[in-house]
């Protein structure tokens, strides 16, 4: 664990000591600067364990009420939900909390809170595909683009909760139909991550591919010219404007079952959807913005507002089992 330095503090951590742990399947440089900004503003050092979600969830529930991770931080409401239903988050809650995020964005009973969120679009290549020809995430599954789809693996999280959403916005039948049209259009077998969809896409394997648009952006300001170039050559969509809207997800985090500093723990998240960290957050990184309130980075402003989905963020982890079936029965790896 990085340990800051500390200082005396009060605030909603009472008598506890003046530190957080934080377990957190991040690893972005944005997040550092919070955790400076949060023990500047509180005199409450931040200290920081990171690790993929799957094995931060199976350290929590190893280390049992040994565990000294207080507060457990990750992206997708997928991963969150997970470690909700192997009991090992607590529900809080606190006007600051409740005013700072949409209801629709937060579990319903506390026990995770968004604080960033990501947005599920279309990468499509110019010089082959017109953007009407790609406005709804169903277009992906039209027979004109036969051979002509790059997708990364069913296993992905990204992808179980861009499935669970359909099943709970349109029923399993309609889930399973999308898929395996999307499967018969695919070039290749799913591999790589979403930023090797996009590179695909660029270099005319493909025509289309969905993504987290924070991965394009990455692209878009890359320092590497041929990852600026890529970039160029495709174009992003918000799917769905006409109907349901785009696929949103987050980033949040859940205080512990068993955390021994539960106090600092919630400080913590309150001042994560503060708009002091919001502001601060918002030229640092790619993602959007929990409160449409506060301005995005101006890469993420240039490409316009958008209609977001809106279902109940659990529904992505209550669906999550008969999205991964869906994704077998078809075929989709």
């Amino acid at each position: 664990m990085a340990l800051a330095a500390c200082n005396p503090t009060g605030g909603s951590g009472g008598d506890e000591e003046n530190f957080v742990n934080l377990y957190t399947a991040r690893h972005y440089d944005a997040d550092r600067q919070l955790y400076a900004a949060f023990e500047e503003a509180t005199g409450v050092a931040v200290r920081a364990l990171t690790g993929n979600a799957e094995q931060l969830l199976e350290r929590i529930r190893a280390e049992g009420d040994a565990t000294e991770a207080d507060l457990f931080v990750s992206a997708d409401a997928g991963n969150l939900w997970r470690v909700k239903e192997a009991g090992l988050l607590q529900n809080v809650t606190s006007p600051a909390l409740e005013q700072g995020v949409p209801e629709n964005l937060r579990d319903p009973d506390g026990a995770f809170w968004g604080f960033t969120k990501r947005a599920r679009v279309i990468i499509y290549r110019k010089d082959a595909v017109q953007p009407e020809q790609v406005a709804s995430y169903d277009d992906l599954a039209n027979a004109r683009f036969r051979g002509q789809i790059v997708m990364r693996s069913s296993t992905n999280t990204y992808q179980l909760s861009t499935l669970a959403s359909r099943i709970e916005r349109q029923g399993a039948d309609n889930a399973r139909q999308w898929a395996a049209g999307v499967r018969a259009n695919f070039v290749r077998d799913p591999q790589g991550s979403d930023t090797d969809q996009i590179k695909a896409v660029a270099a005319g394997e493909a025509q289309a591919t969905l993504v987290n648009h924070y991965y394009y952006v990455r692209l878009l300001k890359s320092e590497d010219a041929a990852e600026r170039e890529a970039a160029a050559r495709v174009g992003l969509i918000f799917p769905d404007q006409a109907t349901g809207g785009t696929h949103v997800n987050i980033s949040g985090g859940g205080v512990t079952l068993h955390a021994k500093r539960p106090g600092r723990a919630k400080q913590f998240l309150e001042y994560l959807v503060s708009d002091a960290a919001q502001n601060l957050i918002a030229p640092l990184n790619t993602e959007f913005p929990i409160r449409p309130s506060i301005t995005p980075a101006p890469e993420l402003a240039a490409l316009g507002s958008f209609r977001e989905e809106s279902i109940p963020l659990d529904a992505l982890g209550r669906h999550q089992a008969e999205a991964a079936r869906i994704f077998e029965e078809v075929g989709w790896r």
